[in-house]
């Protein structure tokens, strides 16, 4: 006897059970472009709740929900069509595992049965098997009935432990698979706990402690793994009472605010020199600080380290960690706070004055330069009219990337409030900032304010367009020095092309801005620049902003000259290495 067929009424599709798990987790916003075959899902999604920002490149929706993670310590989505789309959006998935941001890449793609036999279907790839070295897991599904547990052990990866980006396959033809809709409510997971608090030894917390009560000159580094925390109480509380100098890594400014008397930031060479003791919270002896040896660090190499960190196989990295602790951000300073009273009265004031003194003296001698009023601008001119705007908004959302723009504006532009400052992080990704804005304006509420050199902006401008499209309050301040580094590189052949770093001269990027239906201004000094960006944030309009900077201003890839092994940093290899251009020329 034939079984007669289920009321549809009483259905459920592929469809409804991811967006029904998504929002079942706390999910409220996708980032993505829609396109075969996931077109239909964001439309559904939209329909049923979940605001759906579509962009103009995937790898920018993708840059967008790192950011979320970070911003929220919930996975940012993104959505992407299958194999060029996934293939995108997967260089912000790898960006966000390398800063350790919770983000999940849900990618449409094609069949199985299509893949494993090479068939050449459309947009034919084998996307999990690419996706796998790259993220910190990646899973895929080909039931309906196994939708709920995919997106729980996506979201459950995503932000335990150290965070990380996930990948979570789709095949088209999941989407349209149809089941009971009581079976199909009944497989969804809420995750419970995703990120459980990782609570250190007590012997690692003593052993630690040991370490900084020996110090002559302790230093502690905020890294960015602080700010993710949002334990900023907790960091302020062990900051303080240890009243140990203290030095923000970029995305941890703001943690406690760059005023602070405490902040060693104007003194960073004396301290990272000088010091004996270091406690690393939340940040990684990576290239960023010179991995924890070299003449950063002194000659003599005998600086000890204290770290603390979520992930064990994070210690002894690139140096010994005399004392690690293996814990949660909040857990572990809790534990060392506590420990301070036994016998802690503070590091020597010897240390304290030197760090006092050498960074009074640096704030001193840079403050003229931050107010030159110079046409074109030089990036101590742009960047002081910059700073004197966040410190009459604090709250304002600054994102910034670039060479020379992103270097400076690290020591030159305070923060006073926590996840205010947002860049390129570990990996130093150009492109980043027009996906990072879009996402700090949605999930904070906020004015945002990016500040972008003329090269790192080329990566994601397009962009402005999805700004305009959404209204969002988000102002964008083009460093236009007409290239790449400085706009005064010539071409050495005999060739009519420009050279390889020479954009086209005097460009309107704010011109770009107006056709979107935005607001557009051109600046060629510090004072005008102040008052664009000032309006800027007051009107909440989308505004894109022409600062133009000196094209001689600026220095060879920024401050990092010398990974570059023929930069004009290097001195003596591009001396050599123009010698045998001109060797080859006279042949």
């Amino acid at each position: 006897m034939t079984e007669a067929p289920t009321p549809a009424g009483d259905l459920t599709d592929g469809f409804h059970l991811l967006i029904d798990a998504l929002k079942l987790n706390g999910v409220e916003t996708i980032y993505g472009v829609p396109g075969i075959p996931i077109t239909d899902l964001g439309r559904m999604m939209q329909e049923e709740g979940l605001r759906v920002l579509s962009f103009r490149h995937e790898q920018n929706a993708g840059n967008a929900a790192a950011i979320a993670g970070f911003l929220t310590k919930k996975p940012g989505i993104c959505l992407t069509v299958s194999a060029p789309g996934f293939l995108n959006g997967l260089t912000s998935l790898a960006h966000a595992t390398t800063n350790c941001w919770p983000m999940i890449l849900i990618s449409g793609s094609s069949e199985r049965e299509v893949v494993d036999l090479m068939q050449g279907d459309y947009e034919e790839m084998d996307q999990l098997a690419i996706a796998k070295p790259l993220c910190k897991a990646a899973y895929r599904v080909l039931h309906a009935q196994d939708i709920g547990i995919a997106i729980a052990r996506a979201v459950r990866a995503a932000v335990s432990g150290r965070p990380g980006g996930v990948y979570l396959d789709v095949p088209g033809a999941l989407l349209g698979q149809v089941m009971d809709a009581v079976k199909g409510a009944k497989s969804l997971v809420k995750v419970i706990d995703p990120a459980p608090a990782q609570i250190p030894s007590p012997a690692s917390v003593d052993r630690a402690l040991d370490v900084i009560k020996g110090a002559k000159k302790p230093l502690i580094i905020l890294g960015k793994g602080a700010a993710y925390a949002q334990a900023d109480d907790v960091v302020k509380d062990f900051v303080e009472k240890s009243g140990i100098p203290y030095l923000p890594m970029s995305m941890a400014k703001g943690l406690l605010p760059d005023g602070h008397e405490q902040s060693a930031g104007p003194a960073r060479s004396l301290v990272l020199k000088e010091s004996d003791v270091v406690i690393m919270v939340g940040a990684r002896l990576n290239w960023l600080l010179s991995h924890g040896k070299g003449k950063q660090w002194g000659e003599a190499h005998s600086t000890r380290f204290v770290q603390i960190d979520i992930e064990p196989k994070e210690m002894d990295s690139n140096v010994e960690i005399v004392a690690p602790v293996v814990g949660d951000i909040e857990s572990s300073l809790s534990a060392l706070t506590a420990g301070m009273g036994n016998g802690w009265s503070g590091p020597p004031k010897e240390w304290t004055d030197a760090v006092k003194e050498k960074k009074d003296a640096n704030i001193a001698r840079m403050a003229p330069t931050l107010q030159n009023n110079a046409s074109p601008m030089n990036y101590a001119g742009a960047l002081g009219a910059i700073k004197r705007v966040i410190d009459k908004n604090p709250d304002t959302m600054f994102v910034n990337e670039g060479a020379n723009t992103l270097d400076f504006a690290r020591s030159m532009v305070d923060m006073h409030k926590p996840r205010k400052r947002l860049d390129v992080g570990t990996w130093g990704v150009m492109g980043v900032g027009m996906g990072t804005a879009i996402a700090a304006a949605v999930e904070t509420g906020l004015p945002v304010l990016a500040v972008e050199g003329d090269s790192a902006f080329g990566f994601s401008g397009m962009e402005i367009e999805t700004i305009c499209r959404y209204k969002l309050p988000v102002c964008v301040v083009v460093f236009n020095n007409n290239g790449i580094y400085r706009g005064t590189d010539e071409n050495r052949s005999a060739g009519d092309d420009p050279a390889p770093t020479v954009f086209v001269q005097d460009a309107r990027y704010d011109m770009m801005m107006q056709a979107f239906g935005g607001v557009g201004i051109h600046a060629d000094n510090p004072d005008a620049l102040q008052r664009a960006v000032s309006d800027a944030i007051a009107s909440g309009k989308p505004t894109l902003i022409n600062a133009v900077i000196d094209p001689k201003a600026g220095k060879e890839s920024g401050n990092i000259g010398n990974l570059n092994p023929s930069s004009a940093v290097t001195g003596e290899k591009s001396a050599a290495a123009l010698e045998i251009l001109k060797q080859k020329a006279s042949q």
